[in-house]
């Protein structure tokens, strides 16, 4: 319990205070209302309905308390009874920062005294007490640059300091023609006018108050000032006529407002984030916004209204611009990419294309800078990196040497030249790699040398340089062999050569795989150009349905467990888009605790139109993608397109390794250019021992290399043993592959034959002993041959791929397992031939496993998820087996099973059978599955498939 005799001291000791001096409202109230209520109760955040941004707005109170203070009554006003309250209306809340004993003493006081307010009423938030700190020693940060139209002259923003700079004077010592220090705060932005004559900043104090001003750019005179954002300013805009200014900044608001008379009119408060930089179409019909809501919006002017919304982005955006034809705008930040979009429309709401998100920097990208004719923009990074990429294919062009401090300005000064303004508060001229006139020289130079024309045998060639750009590009035949190093950081290797349209052509780096002559430390990157030096498309993906990665994330080599986010609505063989890789559904998740296998089915996966496996994050958006021809513009559907180019950076197929591999089926006749680059930018000046490769160029042989897997069998009389089949497909061959054993030793059969089905890359079969067979000599193992044999253009190709190994005898088995049909189902037998089952796609229907435990007590494993299917026809799948998979407990000797086929299952006859670990590996034997559907006339499923590779 309380003393009351303490109370009465504590109130007796307030009232004696108030006596002497009753608190100021403005010095004494305001700073405690500030600092504890005004973030949630203010005239933009009325929480309650309650606003004490200014004493009328305080006393007129909220929606259902009324007003808090009840001058004279401490103990009855509102205000005092919710701090001191211990229950749920506790305010501020018990986890936000608490007025201490002697700020509530204070409001008491002033209560007692009647709550006296102000001479003037005005917003609290217009003022703010900070500390004073010492003067900043040494050059200040650039914090905004701009160059003036005619290039003769600089303005760079230091914080609250702007300089007019003779831009022919830049040095050691600039000469300065106009200094101004009379500014709304720090200066985050700045920019000329058209004719050089004006200026417009953007600033503001951080927490309080931003404003735009419009000066004299000749006396730095203050024309107008706009004023109304609750926050500091990061950009302000002229429109390209000059008639409008957008502004934005942290406080989440666009403001658009006349030049002509300063008065607003428009403010669009969409954002979820802080607004950091805003970037206006040159039609002057448009305007986008960058934000930390990690989207880039693009706005109609007009009327405000929102026309697209590009949220690829997967962290806040700090800059946004648009590229000077108008037809695309760029954006990086946070996620350490560049976008590139393609817009496909400036005057109503459309889905506006991404066409690039380029991996750009090891850390946040902080300012973006195109070059003056918009073919180039330099990236500036956390990190001090900088980089040069051209537009729009966002090739690196150049990676410059780690800059003496954060670049916090890009400014173009001429087509070769921009300006560099850095935190360390210098600055400094950077020309571009690239030098127009000694492209053109080099181009003709190039043009006197030529290689000798293909031969049957591929040439061998040496590379020539200079070959970095497009124009410089060595001619070689269409079959060759490149030998050639990545001799600096940065270097482009480009290579030119005549193809007919349709035709394929293989192209490979040999670098850093095993079969290499010498293994060296390029990551190869392969980009295939026309012959002005554009990246040719090679399909457009247009998103059928969104998707992100649940549960976790995915390594780069991962091929199951793909668990995505509405995974019910997707169907096998569909394209998974994510973050620039395309994956082929291969298996459904078989219950809540797995998730999609993606093509080959199982091993490391493969990829798709070229693109590369990538590692991907727990959350990562992730789109159903339908594959249209190069060129398609499809009708906007609200969720993106992917135009894909022909490019790769590691082998889709995985062969290779980290070496690039391409197909490419040029769309024209006429000439094309193959890039090589290190994808990380790296190079060396012992190029040829340390970043050499071979290249590759060569017309496709499609074909396949098939394998044995299982070598050495060994089968027990009356005993069946799984035998596998693999193989790799080269050049975009995708048919069916049909595999025969000849040659058995007497007693062992092989049921067959068996085949890799189109588009697949394994089969599996059945060897089984008789009872009365017996152990085969090595003469007998060598007599057999295994075949295999594929349709290719038309002509029969058939591999030879050797025996089996060492057939041994093993012991008799401990069990044998059979397959049976389950009760009620209908099954066809024939005398001499194994049963056969029937099935249509969509359909379920039911199997039982028997097994014969001759001396066997364990349980038996028949596998779950994918490995319970053995030499189904894709589509098909073992269902409804659970966690534990096809299982058959200990003491029990049968158990039923059920065969799903998917809706896109195609019709046809295949052998299929059970397998199980157990007894040192058994198989049944097998049966047959007769697909029953009919396909629609005039698809072939195995040609559409080979245009995917």
């Amino acid at each position: 319990m309380r003393n009351p005799f303490v109370i009465v001291v504590a109130v007796v000791s307030v009232a004696a205070r108030v006596a002497v001096a009753a608190p100021s409202y403005e010095q004494d109230v305001v700073p405690i209302l500030r600092t504890y209520c005004s973030g949630c109760h203010n005239d933009a955040d009325k929480e309650g309905e309650l606003s004490v941004e200014r004493f009328a707005t305080l006393r007129r109170g909220g929606a259902e308390s009324g007003d808090p203070v009840k001058p004279g009554d401490p103990a009855g006003s509102v205000m005092i009874k919710r701090i001191e309250s211990v229950a749920g209306d506790h305010m501020p809340p018990d986890d936000e920062p608490q007025p201490s004993a002697a700020e509530v003493a204070t409001l008491k006081a002033w209560i007692a005294a009647g709550a006296p307010g102000p001479q003037q009423d005005a917003s609290i938030l217009t003022s703010l007490a900070t500390p004073k700190l010492p003067p900043h020693v040494g050059t200040k940060p650039v914090t905004a640059a701009a160059v003036s139209p005619d290039g003769t002259r600089l303005a760079v923003a230091r914080g609250r300091t702007l300089d007019i700079v003779d831009a022919t004077s830049l040095g050691a010592a600039p000469q300065v023609i106009l200094s101004l220090a009379d500014l709304p705060g720090k200066v985050m932005a700045v920019h000329f006018s058209r004719d050089g004559k004006r200026l417009v900043l953007a600033g503001g104090i951080a927490g309080l108050s931003g404003a735009a001003q419009l000066r004299d750019a000749a006396t730095g005179g203050v024309i107008r000032e706009f004023a109304g954002h609750r926050d500091l300013l990061h950009d302000a805009e002229l429109s390209p006529d000059e008639k409008l200014l957008a502004t934005a900044g942290y406080d989440r608001s666009v403001k658009l407002w006349s030049v002509t008379d300063g008065s607003l009119v428009r403010s669009i408060d969409v954002h979820n984030g802080a607004v950091f930089d805003l970037a206006w179409h040159p039609g002057g019909t448009m305007l986008g916004s960058a934000s930390a809501d990690e989207t880039v919006k693009l706005w109609r002017t007009a009327d405000g209204v929102r026309l697209d919304t590009l949220n690829q982005p997967q962290g806040e955006v700090f800059s946004v611009a648009f590229t000077p034809d108008g037809r695309h705008v760029l954006a990086a930040g946070r996620d350490k990419r560049i976008h590139l979009w393609k817009l496909v429309s400036l005057d109503a709401p459309a889905i506006n294309p991404p066409l690039q998100a380029r991996f750009a920097h090891e850390s946040p990208v902080v300012a973006l800078g195109l070059s003056a004719d918009g073919r180039h923009v330099f990236s500036a990074a956390e990190d001090r990196s900088l980089k040069l990429w051209s537009i729009p294919d966002l090739a690196l062009e150049h990676d410059y040497p780690r800059q003496p401090d954060l670049v916090s300005a890009v400014v173009p000064l001429a087509a070769d030249r921009s300006l560099l303004g850095r935190m360390d508060g210098s600055l400094e001229v950077v020309r571009m790699q690239v030098d127009p006139a000694a492209v053109t020289a080099a181009a003709a130079a190039v043009a006197t040398t030529a290689f000798p024309a293909a031969a049957a045998a591929p040439a061998m060639v040496e590379e020539l340089e200079p070959n970095d750009a497009a124009a410089q590009a060595a001619v070689i035949p269409l079959s060759a062999t490149v030998k050639a190093a990545i001799g600096h950081p940065g270097d482009a290797d480009s290579f030119r050569f005549t193809a007919r349209a349709g035709q394929p052509i293989a192209i490979e780096v040999i670098a850093a795989r095993s079969q290499a002559k010498t293994k060296t430390k390029l990551d190869s990157h392969l980009v295939i150009l026309d012959a002005a030096g554009r990246p040719v498309e090679q399909v457009v993906l247009q998103a059928v349905r969104d998707s992100w990665l649940t549960f976790r994330g995915k390594d780069s080599t991962q091929s199951n467990d793909f668990r995505v986010h509405n995974w019910r609505e997707m169907e096998l063989d569909e394209y998974l888009y994510a973050n620039g890789e395309v994956v082929r559904l291969w298996l459904y998740p078989r219950g809540p605790d797995s998730g999609f296998n993606v093509y080959p089915g199982d091993g490391q996966r493969h990829a798709f139109f070229g693109t590369s496996p990538i590692t991907h994050a727990l959350g990562e958006p992730a789109w159903i993608v339908q594959p249209l021809p190069p060129g398609s513009r499809p009708a906007p559907n609200g969720l993106p397109v992917f135009p894909l180019f022909y490019e790769n950076d590691d082998d889709p197929l995985r062969r290779f390794g980290s070496d690039s591999c391409l197909l490419f089926t040029p769309p024209a006749d006429g000439d094309y250019i193959v890039r090589v680059t290190d994808v990380r930018g790296f190079g060396g000046s012992s190029a040829e021992q340390d970043y050499g490769y071979e290249l590759v160029v060569r017309p496709a042989a499609p074909g396949f290399e098939p394998r044995v897997v299982t070598k050495n069998p060994s089968v027990g009389p009356g005993g069946c043993r799984e035998i596998e089949f693999r193989t790799d497909r080269v050049d975009g061959f995708d048919g069916p592959i049909r595999l025969e054993i000849d040659g058995l030793p007497a007693g062992f059969t092989f049921h067959g034959p068996i085949e890799i089905e189109a588009g697949q890359f394994r089969a599996r079969g059945v060897l089984t002993a008789a009872m009365d067979a017996v152990a085969p000599d090595e003469a007998a193992s060598k007599a057999v041959k295994v075949r295999a044999v594929a349709t290719i253009d038309g002509r029969e190709v058939v591999k030879d791929l050797g025996g089996l190994g060492d057939i041994k005898l093993s012991p008799a088995p401990k069990f044998t397992a059979t397959i049976v049909p389950a009760p009620g189902s209908s099954v066809v037998e024939r005398e001499g031939q194994p049963l056969e089952f029937t099935i249509r796609p969509g359909e379920t229907i039911t199997a039982k496993v028997l097994v014969d435990r001759k001396d066997f007590k364990d349980r038996i494993e028949f596998g779950r998820d994918g490995d319970a299917d053995r030499n189904l026809p894709h589509g098909v799948f073992v269902d409804n087996i659970g966690l534990s998979g096809l299982l058959i407990v200990e003491g029990t000797s049968e158990r039923e099973f059920f065969l799903t086929a998917a809706p896109k299952t195609r019709s046809g006859r295949r052998l299929f059978h059970l397998n199980t670990a157990a007894d040192g590996g058994q198989a049944s034997p097998p049966v047959i599955l007769n697909v029953i559907s009919a396909e629609p006339a005039g698809v072939s499923r195995a040609a559409a498939a080979s245009a995917d590779r």
